[in-house]
């Protein structure tokens, strides 16, 4: 037999005209979509294809997840209640405790969330602040991927200030402190570039990823106009080198931004990190001046609810690309892109004066795919099902309770079904689950790995104070003792 015959299915292309193929059929050969349309049609012109019959069953793209954080699977949960601490417990472990082998783990447990959900291409950007002092903590996450067969984009780049930045490496178990300047990251990071972009038969890439766009300002918030007022030395010297380092590798680059970052971004029109060859997380807080700059310059934007006042309705109003993201699944989401979706349309909905006519079910769906794949670069490849596209496919089975009846599929796709409801996924045309089984990697031995790293993190990091109690009977979260952040290790 050669290539694959999907049958008798409901096929939602997400194609320039939006098609939805009732009994439909797609032929797959190799790595590409070769042909689509009706069964009746396609079914006699490819007997020599290995059928899955698709009755009962949605077809859409696979979905696209454009901004996520690798090691949030294997800390998930953990300083969820301190969320005013989070970034300050989670950093510091990431920058201090993790191993090599953790990176791998985590790979192998987020990969699998995400195979499971139907989400078939994810980028991940090394720690909560990429980390890109040792090239074999994203080459280990890429490997995991690989091996499950999905798409990954590993994000690495120069941490945010202060410059040299404090790491810590553990060999043979024993911890070695490092101060790494911005130029070692910088080789960190085209050492990385070098050694698995474009691997994997092009399903793995890198892109270049510091911490946000102006690292003189906030880095997580915010910054109000009478602090965002005019670039540093360090601010100019981040967007040339990576705009460089870009350039030299001919990746994408991804960032953070919030509000006053763009405006001030744009000071320096030769090297801003804002263009067509970009796309920006979270955009709290902007205004229509840096809503209009984003247009103008064409950058892109990724979303991941419910945000905190993002201006996501004025950014499409004007042309900006906007794709809806998990945002990794610490500390606590995660990778159903099926229901970060909903809660962005949700969200939506209650921020505009509860007006359910917002962002219909077909653009939340565009937003997951179509949309996130324009938001990288690479819609000419995936993100719909057309003939001479990449074969990235996910199957959802129709035939449960919450999905009947199955009419007004996108509705029901959108405001009912779940991750779990996946039951098989193609990636450059190998099935890579089958039925809910995964094909690919032995799942029990993955979980049982992760699970391993996971408990030694957190023993490596003292983190149990920051394991609490589910707050039985109590109306409002409250503390006894004052929360302290993890210490880098003592090292003799």
């Amino acid at each position: 037999m050669s290539g694959i015959l999907l049958l008798h299915g409901t096929i939602v292309t997400v194609d320039s005209s939006r098609r939805i193929i009732e009994d439909g059929a797609i032929a797959i050969l190799d790595d590409k979509i070769v042909d689509i349309g009706a069964s009746e049609e396609l079914e006699p012109k490819h007997t020599d294809k290995r059928v899955i019959d698709c009755r009962g069953k949605l077809i859409i793209p696979g979905l696209i997840d454009a901004h996520g954080h690798a090691g949030h699977c294997l800390i998930r949960s953990i300083a969820s209640d301190t969320n005013a601490l989070w970034m300050r417990i989670v950093t510091p472990t990431y920058y201090h405790y993790t191993t090599r082998d953790f990176w791998y783990a985590d790979g192998l447990v987020s990969g699998l969330e995400r195979l499971r959900a139907g989400v078939t291409t994810g980028a991940s950007i090394i720690t909560s602040m990429p980390r890109s002092d040792d090239p074999v903590f994203a080459i280990n996450h890429a490997r995991a991927y690989s091996e499950i067969g999905l798409r990954e984009i590993v994000c690495v780049g120069p941490s945010g200030l202060p410059w040299p930045h404090a790491v810590t490496r553990w060999e043979s178990g024993k911890p070695e402190r490092r101060h790494i300047s911005f130029e070692e990251m910088i080789e960190g990071t085209e050492a990385v570039i070098e050694a698995v972009n474009g691997s994997a038969d092009g399903r793995i890439k890198v892109f270049v990823t510091p911490f946000t766009i102006v690292p003189s300002l906030d880095p997580s918030n915010p910054t109000t106009p009478d602090l965002a007022v005019k670039l540093t030395e360090n601010d100019r010297m981040q967007a040339r080198r990576i705009r460089e380092t870009a350039r030299k590798w001919g990746t994408r680059i991804h960032s953070d931004a919030f509000a006053g970052q763009i405006r001030m971004a744009y000071q320096d029109k030769e090297n801003a990190l804002l263009g067509p060859d970009i796309h920006i997380q979270h955009c709290w807080g902007i205004s229509h001046e840096e809503v209009d700059i984003l247009a103008e310059t064409g950058t892109n934007v990724t979303h991941a609810p419910p945000g905190r006042s993002t201006p996501i309705l004025d950014m499409i109003s004007k042309g900006v690309t906007v794709a809806i993201t998990t945002d990794g699944t610490a500390p606590s989401r995660h990778f159903d892109m099926l229901q970060t979706a909903r809660l962005a349309q949700y969200t939506q909905h209650l921020l505009n004066n509860h007006d359910r006519y917002l962002l219909p079910p077909g653009k939340m769906l565009e937003m997951i795919t179509i949309d996130a794949a324009k938001v990288l670069g690479m819609d000419h490849e995936i993100g719909s099902l057309e003939i001479g596209k990449k074969a990235d496919i996910a199957i959802i089975n129709m035939r449960q309770p919450h999905l009947t009846p199955n009419w007004m599929v996108v509705h029901r796709l959108i405001q009912q079904a779940l991750g779990s409801d996946v039951t098989t996924v193609i990636v450059d045309g190998k099935v890579l689950m089958e039925d809910g089984v995964v094909l690919t990697t032995n799942v029990e031995d993955a979980l049982d790995f992760g699970e391993q790293e996971a408990q030694a993190l957190v023993e490596r990091a003292n983190l149990r104070p920051h394991m609490h109690d589910p707050g039985w009977g109590k109306l409002y979260r409250t503390f006894e003792e004052p929360i302290v952040p993890p210490a880098p290790p003592i090292i003799e």
